[in-house]
């Protein structure tokens, strides 16, 4: 009986927190948009109809396609490059979920559980679910990392940003020091044990944590480091039609999603170069992984306006910046919001 009440306690706070962070992200965005409003537009807006032209909503709805199928067929080739193969109606509510909690959650932690939640749930092995998640994301930070610092050396759009020629020597150190920690990461794993497990050693030393919590740390540590190691050995050893596939649907999904701003500007009759909206977008998006709130609201609004600025007038900025946003993020988290909803109903009915 305590059992059951204290995990109907943690589910309840779990929910709050869900809904805590929703407000978060909601506030958040609302704020980010206004900053663009009132900094980047001249607090001008206009809402253009052409965006809601036949052909401008044929091809946002065929790049929407794209972005979610790759989004989905990247996980699908991880997953069989380790062994294991989900049916595809399971997969693609995989995307939306993962959209959802991702998120509503801050540095998109939540989406990663979520994932590995339910893939265990459909009978894959936590350290495997948990391997073709990480892997999966590492893939597309590889490609996002790697085109940042090409990006920040080239982009004539970037030349009046002031912070561009403080600090784009710093992030590109910066870059490569998380490019190579991921490869550490991948291929190197063990390295990693010692200086972790002197750093779960300090904490204790310094009181932070108790010993039986340190016990634990070092325990998981070492468990969770060794399983990561032998699944990106298994994933290396798998199928290399599968590893291709995984990485060639990663690149696309991140192409495809790169290009939603180039196709709303191209929908308001602006002409600009299609590899500049794609550049100021990959430096977006390397902004956004380092966001503390929630799905980096307000954070990728702001950077978003601040880079397009000069590409856009002021009375369309808010309006592209609304519309990528809905395309790219909010219009995937309403669907995974119903599917979770419907999914949790199925656990909670049963087997009929």
């Amino acid at each position: 009986m305590e059992s059951s009440t204290e995990s109907d306690y943690q589910k309840q706070t779990s929910w709050r927190r869900l809904f805590v962070f929703t407000l978060i992200f909601l506030a958040m965005t609302a704020a980010g948009i206004y900053a663009v409003y009132d900094r980047f537009a001249g607090r001008s807006f206009q809402f253009d109809t052409r965006l809601l032209s036949p052909d401008i909503l044929a091809l946002s709805l065929v790049l929407l396609a794209v972005y979610f199928l790759s989004d989905g067929l990247r996980l699908h080739y991880t997953l069989r490059a380790l062994g294991h193969n989900l049916p595809f109606c399971k997969l693609f509510k995989l995307v939306f979920i993962n959209l959802f909690f991702s998120n509503v959650t801050p540095m998109a932690t939540g989406g990663g559980f979520a994932q590995v939640w339910y893939l265990t749930q459909n009978k894959v092995p936590v350290a495997r679910a948990t391997a073709a998640t990480t892997i999966r994301t590492v893939l597309a930070v590889i490609f996002i990392f790697s085109l940042t610092p090409l990006f920040l050396l080239t982009l004539d759009a970037l030349d009046g940003q002031a912070w561009s020629s403080d600090i784009a020597t710093a992030l590109i150190v910066f870059v490569c020091g998380y490019l190579g920690f991921f490869t550490v990461l991948l291929l190197r794993t063990r390295w990693l044990i010692r200086p972790l497990s002197a750093l779960i050693a300090a904490l204790r030393a310094c009181h932070v944590i108790n010993e039986c919590r340190h016990d634990r740390w070092q325990f998981k540590l070492r468990r969770e480091l060794l399983r990561f190691s032998q699944c990106f050995t298994d994933y290396l050893k798998g199928r290399p039609k599968h590893i291709l596939l995984s990485i060639l649907f990663t690149a696309l999904f991140l192409l495809s999603l790169f290009s939603f701003p180039a196709l709303l500007i191209h929908g308001l009759g602006y002409e600009v170069d299609y590899l500049i909206t794609v550049g100021l977008l990959v430096i977006t998006t390397f902004i956004m992984y380092f966001a503390p709130t929630p799905g980096a609201s307000g954070i990728s609004e702001g950077v978003f306006g601040s880079f397009f600025q000069d590409l856009l007038s002021g009375n369309h900025l808010v309006l592209v910046t609304i519309a990528w946003r809905f395309l790219t993020i909010y219009l995937g988290m309403i669907i995974g919001l119903v599917v979770m909803q419907r999914e949790l109903l199925k656990k909670h009915r049963g087997p009929e």
